[in-house]
Parts: structure tokens; C-alpha cells; sequence
């Protein structure tokens, strides 16, 4: 099914656009045999319109909403333009129970316990340098107005630049990047938490943990249990035969990674997944190179 979504009011309007900033996207869980959700949503853009308050209204990805519609101006597309909105997608390969968050599309998934749908949220994870972990953990602790210890390496970066000391611990508030909510994955360093800066989000911006939309952050903190499962992997090539014969894949960026230099993502998975075909082959290394993050069959012309 293909939709053509408007907005509910002007989008010259920001603050109004952000306050209708949609909690998750919610989907049917396929089958066991099929990985597919969600279907293809298109927008067409209105004057005004940008792609920070498109990602926030539609709750995709920044860079998930640039990589779906390279052709575009993220700060000023036409009037006009339709863009492709990066709601239909393969679930990642892992087991669907818990939250399992793909860092290399920027999203959690949150697979409740007894029903059969999946929650979907777009996150801010480790920038290069910082990158955040592959585990597979749980929630040890969740805390609402949670206090900020910087490191003593960023104390000493702020006192560099700025000449002064930085506070030892921010008190909750708008100057504290954990929001008013954080789930700890058991006892480490690393958080999912919640932000004062919208612009993290989808994006590779925070020091290791991960961050979501203050409503989104709201939502699962009230919705998680502690001890539950958390899997995070790095998966930027997704396929799946589906039941109906269809072949599909969903190609994201990997990972500016020390390890992911010179690595060859052609797995022997990948290249039996092509059937060895040179057309297939060829057109996941070209998305590869210039991934959208859209969901493609895999077929002969």
C-alpha cells in the first residue's frame, strides 16, 4: 500500500510540528517465516517543510530521511518533492524478544512480551571514537530525572576550552543530556536515556549510549521492565525470503568502524542470498557504496 501523507497543519509552524511528534511506530509482527513491516509512505513536501522536523513528525532517522531521498535539499526541498519516508522494513536478524537496537540503521526495536507487535524507534547512538558497544545485556536500572557525571576527559576538554571547570555532576534539567529518563544496560557506563538536543537523533552524536525522543524515552521507560533483554548489533545488510517467493534486502551504511575498514560485507551469505546472479551482486554493492535504507526486491529486469 502506498501512502501520500500531509501534514496536520502548516509545517511553517515548528513548534507545533515537533509538539506532534508521533510516540513509535507501531507494527503487526510477520510471521516467523517473514521478516517484512510497515508499508511504502510517501510525503509531499509543503513550503516550509525541512527534513529535522519531517524526521521528528514522521519519528524516522535523520539520516534515515536523507539517505531514502539523496536528490533532496534536507534544508530546503521543493515544494512539491515527494519524498520516500523510511517506515516499511526488515526486521534485524536476532530474536525477536526484548529490545534489540541495529546500530547501523539507527533504530530500536521493542518486541513486548505476549503480543505480537513490534514498537520501532529511531535513536542517537556513539559517534566514531565513542562507538557503542555490541553486546547483548538488560536493563538493570531505570531512573526518572537522572543526575549526569561527566568524565574526567570531557571535564578536562570543557575546562581547555572554556577556562573554567565543568560541574562535577548536572542535576536534572534542561543543561543534563540524559533527559528525564534513562534504562541502564545492567551495570555499565551505557544508557538509553532521553536528550535536550533533538538534533542527536538518527545520527552517530552522543559518547557511547543511546538516545531517544523525550516522549519515545517516556514510553518505553514506563513500558520496559527491568531484566529485560537487550541485543545490540550491527547489521547494515538485512534480507529475507518472505513466504510469497519474494526475495528482499534493506541496505544501511555501515559503521565508520577501525574494524569495518576494508572489510568485505559480500558475505557468502550475501552472495547465496543473490544466487550468485552479477546484476544482484552488482546492485548491492552499488547500495552498498550509496545506501537509502529502503526496502528492494531483489529481481530480474
Amino acid at each position: 500500500m502506498l501512502a501520500i501523507l500531509k501534514p496536520l497543519i502548516f509545517s511553517l509552524f515548528l513548534n507545533s510540528l515537533f509538539l506532534m511528534h508521533a510516540i513509535a511506530s507501531v507494527y503487526q509482527l510477520p510471521r516467523v517465516d517473514s521478516k517484512l513491516i510497515g508499508d511504502k509512505v510517501q510525503y509531499q513536501v509543503e513550503q516550509g517543510d525541512f527534513f529535522q522536523a519531517l524526521s521528528e513528525y514522521h519519528n524516522v532517522g535523520l539520516l534515515a530521511l536523507i539517505a531514502a531521498n539523496p536528490n533532496v535539499d534536507p534544508f530546503l526541498p521543493e515544494k512539491g518533492a515527494v519524498l520516500e519516508i523510511p517506515k516499511q522494513m526488515l526486521l534485524p536478524y536476532a530474536e525477536r524478544k526484548g529490545i534489540v537496537v541495529n546500530l547501523a540503521e539507527l533504530r530500536l526495536y521493542y518486541f513486548p512480551p505476549n503480543e505480537s507487535l513490534v514498537y520501532v524507534f529511531p535513536v542517537g547512538i556513539g559517534r566514531q571514537g565513542l562507538s557503542t558497544p555490541r553486546v547483548i545485556s538488560y536493563i538493570g536500572d531505570k531512573r526518572k530525572d537522572p543526575t549526569w557525571t561527566p568524565p574526567q576527559e570531557m571535564r578536562d576538554r570543557y575546562k581547555k576550552e572554556h577556562g573554567k571547570e565543568m560541574a562535577k555532576v548536572i542535576p536534572a534539567g534542561p543543561d543534563n543530556p540524559f533527559g528525564k529518563y534513562a534504562l541502564r544496560l545492567a551495570s555499565s557506563e551505557y544508557l538509553i536515556h532521553g536528550t535536550n538536543k533533538r538534533m542527536g537523533i538518527g545520527m552517530r552524536a552522543s559518547s557511547g549510549c543511546i538516545r531517544m525522543y523525550d516522549d519515545d524515552i517516556e514510553w518505553l521507560f514506563n513500558n520496559v521492565k527491568v531484566g529485560t533483554q537487550v541485543r545490540i548489533v550491527e547489521q547494515p545488510i538485512k534480507m529475507s525470503y518472505e513466504p510469497d517467493g519474494k526475495k528482499l534486502i534493506e541496505i544501511h551504511k555501515p559503521l565508520t568502524e577501525a574494524e569495518n575498514i576494508g572489510k568485505d560485507f559480500m558475505t557468502p551469505a550475501v552472495v547465496k542470498f543473490a544466487n550468485d546472479n552479477d546484476e544482484f551482486i552488482e546492485l548491492i554493492k552499488q547500495r552498498l557504496k550509496q545506501p537509502n535504507g529502503l526496502v528492494e526486491q531483489l529481481s530480474l529486469r
